[in-house]
């Protein structure tokens, strides 16, 4: 039975951390970046300066989630890392407030920093669910933390947006000294709503402490193993490979989409607006594509998804107004959750049973190394062809190429390869 205290505790944690990703990640952020960060740059390079900071956080995120992993299955100290990494993001991100125009290099740095600590965090966060929930209720624990995030990190963004718009009701001077504070609001609601699942989630010791150098081994080779292991499973394996083409794209307009539309010409508050309308739409619709995968099946339930994507790219290249950014936010905050979610129950009705544990935590670490190429390639093309209008048509690739492989991978045969 579940120690309400501890379950609570946990699930305010999601509520906690999700303001980093709605005002630091997707946000904020990027528009400041680019407005004062980068002033004096070209539009087009600033954005790609920014796509390449993406890349470089992903890059490292990847490259330590194999020995974090390590570390959460074998230490006795996952609270002691999980605080680690949450005060190295809640740090970081309080000190974007001192970045000044032309500091781009120092805001790529702490920006990557802040990534690391909020990265590093889940995967010690997440690995106490088992922890706290028994087996029947963990579905809905982890529903209600991801509901708490939706609402914790879209409730601080509002309120950043009021502070943004209008600075006056705060008593703050100008919108740029409340952007500044923005920053400032993450870490400090990200600091207080962290308190009580370090005072109230107890530590229980699985295996014996390891030498640092012995998890950087067995985090990689488990990985190594992994990847061996999954390719025995012939349409699991075709799967993976179209969620890690389509998933990056998803990816990528997340982190690119405000950056892209403050280079166009949308101001700030349109900007912000239409992605905590993002935010308030993913709620119901990701609900509701659960009950369309259920009608039409998981597969196709995603090509719909991903077609929308598409749709989304191609109408982006063009769009030249407010109105336009606002409508295409609408249009992700009607897929959004919906291929992520139907992206995790199609891989799980493909695994066996007896490894799901170690599919879905190699699910999780593939994921991010996948996820290095889309804002690469964003940034790559728009610095390339002197306008970022081709890195969000480049996108689309990765929604093409994501359609067609999906379309070959035989549910019903990977579900008997499961058995």
């Amino acid at each position: 039975m579940e120690n309400k205290k501890q379950v609570y505790s946990w699930v305010l944690y999601d509520w906690a951390n999700s303001a980093f990703a709605t005002t630091i990640l997707a946000t904020v952020l990027p528009i400041f970046y680019r407005t004062v960060a980068a002033k004096g740059l070209v539009d087009n390079v600033a954005t790609s300066y920014w796509g390449y900071t993406q890349t470089i956080g992903m890059l490292i995120i990847a490259l330590l989630s194999p020995i974090l992993g390590a570390i959460s299955d074998f230490s006795n100290s996952k609270k002691s890392f999980l605080r680690f990494f949450a005060y190295l993001g809640i740090t970081t991100t309080g000190l974007l407030f001192f970045i000044g125009e032309g500091d781009y290099l120092l805001a790529s740095f702490y920006f990557i920093l802040t990534s690391i600590g909020f990265s590093g965090a889940n995967v010690f966060y997440d690995s106490f669910l088992p922890q706290i929930a028994t087996p029947k209720k963990m579905d809905y624990v982890s529903s209600l933390g991801y509901a708490a995030g939706y609402l914790g990190g879209g409730l601080l963004l509002v309120i950043n947006l009021i502070m943004i718009k209008k600075p006056t009701i705060f008593g703050i001077g100008d919108s740029l000294l409340a952007t500044r504070l923005s920053f400032v609001t993450v870490a400090i609601w990200w600091f207080i709503f962290s308190i009580p699942i370090f005072k109230n989630v107890s530590e229980l010791p699985r295996k014996k402490n390891f030498k640092f150098s012995r998890y950087i081994k067995v985090g990689f080779a488990r990985v190594g193993r992994t990847f061996k292991n999954i390719q025995q499973y012939r349409q699991l394996f075709k799967f993976l490979i179209a969620f890690w083409i389509y998933n990056d794209g998803v990816g990528t307009i997340i982190r690119m989409a405000t950056i892209y539309g403050s280079e166009i010409g949308i101001g700030q508050g349109d900007l912000i607006g239409a992605l905590v309308l993002t935010q308030f739409i993913g709620i119901p619709f990701a609900l509701l594509f659960g009950k369309l995968g259920e009608r039409v099946g998981a597969k196709r339930g995603i090509i719909i998804g991903l077609s929308v994507y598409l749709l989304i790219t191609i109408v982006g290249y063009f769009m030249t107004s407010a109105l336009h950014f606002w409508i295409l936010a609408g249009m992700v905050g009607l897929v959004q959750g919906g291929v992520q979610a139907l992206s995790r129950s199609l891989y799980g009705i493909m695994v066996p049973k007896e490894k799901s544990a170690e599919f879905y935590g190699f699910f999780g670490v593939s994921s991010k190394f996948a996820a290095i190429t889309g804002p690469f390639i964003f940034a790559l093309v728009g610095q390339l062809t002197g306008s970022s209008r081709w890195g969000i048509i480049s996108l689309a690739t990765f929604f093409i190429l994501g359609i067609i492989l999906l379309s070959r991978v035989d549910i019903e045969q990977g579900r008997a390869e499961a058995t």
